[in-house]
């Protein structure tokens, strides 16, 4: 019996995908519930598993074509075997010595997106590197074996280094370039900072805190905090917890505009900057202020795992009224975060670095962090947003607070 392969219904919101990379080819078996095709929207990526056993009878749609819910994708033929042409007997007697790869240039090259980013990071093009993958598909680990390897037994001919003369001077050297669309996602990340800056009046204010005293109490208790709740205690719950603590005094900070009104919200959903391989995606934990340090902590790595796997819902990921990013961990000291509309108010951590520091008139070295904070000058005062910010510093610099809200 023939099934259509359609395409699911879509999250709210969300009008259309576009079909990134199918897993099956036309005459493969297929498994039951076996991911068939992966299909992206402009902040997730959704796969469609096959509905039951047996054979992928026909594409309907290619790569790179845009699809709506309820579109035929693919016929299925449920129940049905692939033919395998059987092997003469005196080939299956026959001993070949191995022969180097050498890729097929009437037939595509099929990359998954985190393979395409990759490359687009090490300036490679696709065409470079011989796949291994079911195919002729590029794996990460023909990307990273071609980056680490002297020889060119992975380039297709016509793909080598420039000839170097005895005396250095380069022969042949080309200028290309290539032309990648931009991702749906990367589009949509566009789309939103064009919007944030041309809608909004952002104003950047900016402190430093010192963590000797966070990273004291967290190099004291992260042994038995880890054995008592089972995730580690990072430093992302100390900001979490001091933003959410400063939201509650100057509630315009968590608040939002909407036409010609200002919404106050009386809840704290944060959201948190996470890189993945297809961009920068910002998941929301709900209701901040009524978790423990490892109930976020446990929460915020499972939706971020989600989140750069590809399989986070996009009701995860709106919603928020606050945003924390943090730059630092890519060795960032200073930037100004763009606003996350509607939200008018995000805060940027930086890298840790040891500063000499006057305390009590005497120079002392000190683990010291600049922050920033942008904020929506159409509803915030200057006044406000300082205070915030000082605030989140004296939280910081004094754990005990953060207990005793003070």
């Amino acid at each position: 019996m023939s099934i259509e392969i359609k395409v699911p219904p879509l999250p709210e919101s969300v009008s259309d995908a576009t079909l990134v990379t199918w897993h099956k080819k036309v005459g493969e078996s297929v498994a039951r519930d076996e991911n068939l095709v992966d299909l992206e929207t402009d902040k997730v990526v959704l796969e469609v598993p096959a509905p039951s056993a047996g054979v992928l009878l026909e594409i309907k749609v290619n790569d790179g074509v845009t699809v709506t819910a309820g579109d035929v994708l693919a016929i299925l033929e449920e129940g049905a075997a692939a033919s395998v042409a059987a092997e003469p007997a005196a080939a299956k007697a026959q001993v070949k010595a191995p022969q180097p790869r050498t890729r097929d240039e009437s037939k595509p090259v099929k990359t998954s997106p985190a393979v395409r980013r990759l490359l687009d990071e090490h300036d490679l093009d696709e065409t470079m590197v011989i796949g291994s993958g079911k195919d002729g598909r590029i794996t990460k680990a023909d990307v990273l074996a071609f980056l680490k390897s002297d020889e060119s037994s992975n380039v297709t001919p016509g793909d080598t280094a420039p000839a170097v003369g005895s005396v250095g001077e380069i022969i042949g050297l080309e200028r290309t370039e290539r032309r990648v669309p931009m991702t749906r996602l990367r589009a949509r990340i566009a789309e939103r900072l064009i919007e944030a800056q041309q809608t909004a009046a952002m104003l950047t204010t900016f402190n430093e805190v010192d963590l000797t005293k966070v990273m004291s109490l967290r190099s004291r208790y992260r042994d038995s905090f880890e054995k008592e709740h089972g995730v580690r205690l990072g430093f992302m719950s100390f900001f979490a917890k001091a933003a959410t603590e400063a939201l509650k005094r100057f509630p315009v900070v968590n608040a939002s505009i909407e036409g010609t009104d200002v919404i106050y919200h009386n809840y704290y959903d944060i959201g948190i900057a996470v890189s993945t391989e297809r961009g920068l995606m910002v998941p929301v934990l709900r209701d901040v202020d009524q978790m423990s340090f490892a109930e976020f902590e446990r929460e915020l790595g499972e939706i971020a795992m989600r989140a750069q796997a590809g399989t986070i819902g996009m009701e995860e990921l709106t919603g928020g009224t606050f945003t924390i990013t943090n730059g630092g961990i890519f060795g960032s000291m200073m930037s100004t975060p763009i606003l996350n509309q509607p939200q008018s108010a995000i805060l940027g951590m930086h890298n840790i670095l040891k500063r000499p520091m006057v305390v009590d008139d005497e120079i002392v070295v000190r683990p010291m962090m600049y922050l920033a904070l942008t904020y929506d000058h159409r509803i915030i005062d200057g006044k406000d947003s300082v205070q915030f910010l000082v605030t989140i510093k004296e939280l910081l610099e004094d754990p005990g607070r953060l207990l005793l809200q003070i």
